[in-house]
């Protein structure tokens, strides 16, 4: 039977002195159990650390041209081998170079001339806490590395949880389809605009605009709670068919509730949903409903939705309606600035009216 003898991985040490003598005599204290390579000046020690990093470097400090310190700044400030310890050697007595050392990220001191057992332990303490500091930064990095995917994976299902409930609305009316990518992508373009507002700015971060744009296509899911005979109407509905239509925000707003009832907390794509939805048919002077808020009291997420929704619903053909031109709809939605819509939410679409052009012709029904 073949014998298998476990040995441990060798450390590598890099030995920097001008003087030969005390490279051999550091060499024979600790080459027995490590790997060592030995520069005699400190350019040399940069490209020997920078080709290979070793676990440890020992360390002179004074040298003819660049000198310890010099060449421990060097170190720290490359990613490569700033985090490898340094042992300084020196045969200086006063307590300033140690300090000064130390301040530049020395791990240590050994003082010449040399004490086999104090070198071998302090190499040996410095290797020990290098391994234990190697374990924890692997394991942080296997860590953040989990952490992301599972991010990703939240991500994606937030993406595919979206993505059904739209199409659930999709089934009940086809119709609403491209109308809710439509509006996506207007509600993005508002919000794009604003950003730089400084009544906007403050809520308007990338990654809120990110959750808006996710959010948006649901601001219709209560829809599905629309009976087909309203939902379905191939002509203008009665007073008594409109009230039931307007339910439509609050069966939306309940379903997300009973979501995060569900879940056990609250995500900030359901969180803006809910605003999206409940409140997208509020009017700035307070006309609107379910609520009849007005002016700040719309949320930012709605106030955008609501001109959007409107300009698409004006622009579209329906069974019992035509679609308008753009340059109409524009007009119509000018005169509702401070009416029906908050006024900087229209001038920012007047600013991306063109972009609104685009996206209708993107995604046509």
């Amino acid at each position: 039977m073949d014998a298998f003898v476990a040995t441990a991985k060798k450390n590598n040490i890099l030995m920097v002195d001008d003087q030969v003598d005390n490279l051999l005599a550091l060499g024979s204290i600790l080459s027995p159990n490590n790997d060592v390579r030995m520069a005699r000046s400190g350019e040399q020690a940069l490209e020997l650390a920078a080709a290979e990093p070793p676990d440890l470097i020992l360390l002179d400090i004074v040298m003819p041209g660049m000198d310890g310190f010099e060449v421990l700044s060097r170190l720290k400030a490359e990613d490569a081998t700033k985090n490898i310890p340094v042992i300084f050697i020196t045969g200086q007595r006063t307590d300033d170079a140690e300090e000064k050392g130390i301040a530049l990220g020395a791990a240590d001191y050994i003082r010449k001339p040399f004490r086999a057992g104090i070198v071998r332990a302090r190499v040996d303490m410095q290797l020990r806490l290098k391994a234990a500091s190697d374990i924890l930064t692997d394991k942080a990095e296997r860590l953040a590395h989990q952490v992301a995917r599972r991010a990703k994976e939240v991500q994606e299902g937030r993406g595919a949880a979206i993505m059904t409930m739209v199409s659930l609305a999709e089934e009940r009316d086809n119709e609403t389809g491209a109308h809710m990518l439509r509006t996506q992508h207007y509600v993005r373009a508002l919000a794009e605009a604003l950003k730089g507002n400084p009544r906007f700015a403050s809520y308007l971060t990338d990654s809120a605009i990110d959750i808006l744009f996710k959010s948006a296509p649901l601001h219709d899911i209560g829809k599905v709670g629309i009976p087909d005979s309203i939902l379905l109407k191939p002509s203008r509905l009665t007073e008594q068919e409109r009230a039931v239509m307007r339910q439509h925000p609050g069966i939306g707003y309940k379903a997300i509730v009973n979501a995060e009832k569900k879940l056990g907390c609250s995500l900030d794509f359901l969180a803006c949903a809910k605003q999206l939805i409940y409140s997208h048919h509020e009017m700035w002077d307070g006309r609107g409903y379910p609520e009849g808020l007005s002016g700040e009291d719309i949320p930012i997420p709605a106030r955008l939705m609501a001109l959007a929704d409107v300009y698409d619903a004006l622009i579209s053909h329906r069974v019992y309606k035509e679609a308008l031109p753009s340059d109409e709809a524009c007009k119509i939605i000018a005169t509702g600035a401070g009416r029906h819509f908050d006024p900087d939410v229209v001038r920012a679409f007047e600013a991306k009216e063109r972009e609104f052009q685009d996206i209708a012709r993107r995604f046509k029904d």
